[in-house]
């Protein structure tokens, strides 16, 4: 969809001097400053037009959107051709560079320094076959025909495609090879990938700046994967989302292995994706609308023919040490019985007071995995409730007051807040099956220790609950891992 004032154009560039290829791909970087390139066509080698002595000419045609007027694009491309170097000694002269301004949107223009559409666009095969091969439903606003039919009248003829960057033979597929050390490998692949995509909630899509991790098992008989192809399907994936609804991060990471199982000829292969997220919040107390960050997982595997997904979370969060907080309280309890008070009056003081103790900012992770749909926005609400205190980034006083003072009601081991996600997640969701997957992690930022607290707990949802429910303990708990590559029937 074309951008609110922005108009739909269509320039030639050809060159014939230096690297003619190099120039051409400058010269569309030049206008990316000014202009959004939608497509590039192919590039096509033709003999040279009005002055024969001289170079063969290599051709193409792009697409753009921009919000210049005409006169003030023209300008624009002239500047380009001066800054690149083109000289005009005489008509038809050889040059680095050359852009034609062929088509802007249906306008027609009869000016001194200006002709559109081109005034002799529809007799140029160099310039109708590469239109017709990114735009031939276009249609010539004076000649009222189509670009795809002018370019058959004209025909290829001298019009000869080539092609485009440092393409050659190669005699053999290294990565096909047996390699030295036949063993088999159980990710391979790319990590760190940058990628803006598109999420579609509610009708409305937002765009999320995500960090991908793709990978594909190796088997022994071959050196290597194909890591080129791992951007080709995301990049082909992305294009196709951009054109239709994506409902979550776990959908895309889901169709995203399931492409790459395909494309590398894996019998496994794992895509882990992270986005910030935005979500609007309340708080507590002055009742202001404050939008925060969160951070949303989605996780995929595939081995071809079954796909296993996870959607998960990271918050932030506010514990309190109920080691310290039972030394303090202890502490104080003799000091009111020092001062005269009974037993009875100081643990009724003590009840009635917040108890200090050191607090520290801890990171929680939830991850589900099972077929059924779980919202991610609802695990946040969920490893929040788990902590002592949901932490904010605006707080007025009484704010403040709210969180400190809950923190220190429902002072929380590391250990704890691990049990109350695994608890809080068989509460909201009694109807998941015992196949469904739980991974709880809690890993707080100690504030009188130089070290950090950590905790953890993986397996299915059907071990989780015969240990809450029955007291029944599991020797074994399966992992993500396990989870991600095994049983496929459950």
């Amino acid at each position: 969809m074309r951008e609110k004032g922005r108009e739909r154009v269509f320039l030639s560039l050809g060159a014939n001097l230096g690297d003619r290829q190099g120039n051409i791909l400058q010269a569309l970087q030049f206008l990316s400053a000014r202009a959004v390139v939608k497509k590039v066509s192919s590039f096509y080698e033709t003999d040279p037009v009005g002055y024969d002595d001289q170079p063969r000419f290599l051709n193409a045609v792009c697409e753009v959107e921009t919000d210049l007027e005409p006169s003030g694009l023209l300008a624009f491309l002239l500047a380009i051709e001066k800054r690149m170097g083109r000289l005009r000694p005489f008509r038809n002269a050889p040059r680095p560079i050359d852009i034609d301004l062929l088509l802007y949107g249906d306008r027609l223009i009869d000016e001194a320094d200006l002709v559109v559409p081109h005034p002799r666009m529809a007799e140029r095969g160099f310039v109708l076959i590469p239109l017709a091969e990114i735009a031939p439903e276009v249609v010539h606003p004076l000649l009222d025909r189509s670009v795809a039919s002018l370019a058959r009248s004209v025909g290829e003829k001298g019009v000869d495609r080539v092609e485009r960057g440092l393409r050659f033979r190669l005699d053999r597929d290294v990565q096909q090879e047996s390699p030295r050390i036949a063993a088999s490998l159980t990710r391979v692949g790319v990590t760190n990938l940058e990628r803006v995509i598109r999420v579609t909630d509610g009708g409305r899509p937002t765009l999320f700046e995500a960090t991908l991790d793709l990978f594909a098992d190796l088997g022994p008989e071959r050196s290597g994967v194909h890591m080129s192809r791992f951007s080709d399907v995301l990049e082909e994936l992305a294009e196709a989302f951009s054109s239709e609804a994506s409902p979550d991060f776990e959908s895309f990471a889901e169709r995203l292995a399931e492409a790459i199982a395909a494309s590398q000829g894996a019998r496994y292969a794992q895509v882990r994706l992270r986005a910030r997220y935005p979500l609007e919040r309340m708080t507590p107390i002055s009742g202001r609308k404050v939008e925060e960050l969160a951070t949303f997982i989605g996780i995929a595997a595939s081995d071809g023919t079954r796909t296993r997904r996870l959607v998960g979370v990271e918050v932030d969060g506010l514990t309190v040490c109920p080691c310290a907080q039972a030394i303090v309280r202890g502490y104080e309890r003799q000091l009111l019985l020092d001062e005269g008070f009974s037993e009875e009056e100081a643990d009724r003081i003590l009840d009635l007071l917040p108890i200090a103790s050191h607090n520290q900012r801890g990171r929680g992770t939830l991850m589900i995995g099972a077929d059924e749909k779980v919202r991610a926005e609802h695990l946040v609400s969920i490893v929040e409730a788990s902590m002592s205190s949901e932490v904010y980034e605006l707080l007025k006083r009484p704010d403040e007051f709210f969180v400190v003072n809950k923190a220190h009601r429902n002072p929380r081991f590391v250990e704890d807040v691990v049990r109350e996600m695994l608890s809080n997640v068989g509460l909201v969701y009694g109807d998941l099956p015992d196949g469904a997957f739980v991974l709880a992690r809690q890993e707080n930022l100690e504030s009188i220790h130089r070290h950090n607290a950590y905790a953890e707990r993986q397996g299915t949802l059907g071990e989780i609950r015969r240990e809450l429910n029955e007291g029944i303990e599991t020797s074994h708990h399966t992992s993500l891992e396990e989870w991600l590559r095994g049983d496929r029937s459950s």
